[in-house]
């Protein structure tokens, strides 16, 4: 018997809501193995992080040479990067291990609670070197603006801008709707391999408990891009794990700010 494997390559979280407790939750829930490489260190809780500390780039380019020169992986999730030496080195062992054709790319730049997570430097970087190596992107609202270079106001606006992402990179593109205020928000995904458009919408719900959803979402996608499924089947999969998880965590109560969602609300309920 073989494991669906799964690495993530993102910063820890010590309250254990996001980045890499969230993303080795998310991949042991969806059925897979998780393997991981840790970039940063956050001094962080549910009332948001105060600091972030690096870790050096042969410590993070070493545990990714580790685990797919050894173990190896079925798809890759990609979390937080804070500096353009560390997304050179990633790009690099992405160069080197190209038979893994499922890398999935969170592109986290700033917290739920506002703070900045990647050096100005790094964002042009993250352009040029890593997306390019991308299956598949998970921008929000405020990543999506900066990436794109202008505002987004308007739900009417994300299929054409989700489209343009996706095009000018040759990537696949899923841009999540969570920052616009609607009541019923919908996410596009634009596949780029179908050259097709998936809509997927749903409620906002009233909770809290958001903590960790983009690092959430991107684990589930790869994990599912693990277990074999197209980008469009893997994004409605991930989706719908993402929902279940977001209403059952709705229920809970810890921390005394932005609580995570319920990662293993199938073993759980």
């Amino acid at each position: 018997m073989k494991y669906n494997r799964v690495l993530t390559i993102a910063g820890s979280d010590s309250g254990g809501g996001a980045g890499i407790q969230a993303d080795i939750k998310t991949i042991s829930a969806c059925g897979c193995y998780a393997a991981s490489a840790i970039t940063a260190i956050t001094v962080q809780n549910t009332l948001g992080v105060e600091q972030v500390q690096g870790l050096p780039i042969e410590i993070v380019g070493g545990q990714i040479e580790a685990v797919l020169s050894d173990i190896g992986a079925d798809s890759i999730k990609i979390g937080m990067l804070h500096s353009s030496a560390v997304i050179r080195c990633i790009a690099e062992k992405l160069r080197k291990y190209s038979d893994i054709r499922n890398v999935v790319l969170d592109p986290v730049m700033v917290s739920t609670s506002g703070h900045k997570l990647m050096e100005d430097s790094a964002i042009e970087t993250l352009k040029e070197e890593l997306i390019p190596l991308a299956r598949i992107i998970t921008p929000n609202i405020p990543e999506a603006e900066i990436l794109i270079g202008s505002k987004i106001t308007r739900q009417e606006e994300l299929p054409q801008i989700a489209q343009e992402l996706a095009e000018k990179h040759n990537i696949s593109v899923m841009l999540k709707a969570g920052h616009l205020t609607e009541d019923e928000l919908t996410d596009i995904l634009y596949d780029n391999e179908k050259k097709q458009f998936l809509r997927l919408s749903g409620k906002r719900l009233d909770t809290k408990n958001t903590h960790g959803t983009g690092c959430t979402l991107s684990s589930a996608i790869a994990s599912m891009l693990a277990q074999g499924y197209d980008i469009s089947e893997a994004v409605s999969r991930a989706k719908e794990y993402l929902s279940n998880a977001l209403a059952k965590g709705a229920q809970y109560e810890i921390g005394h700010g932005h609580g995570p969602v319920c990662h293993f609300w199938k073993l759980w309920n």
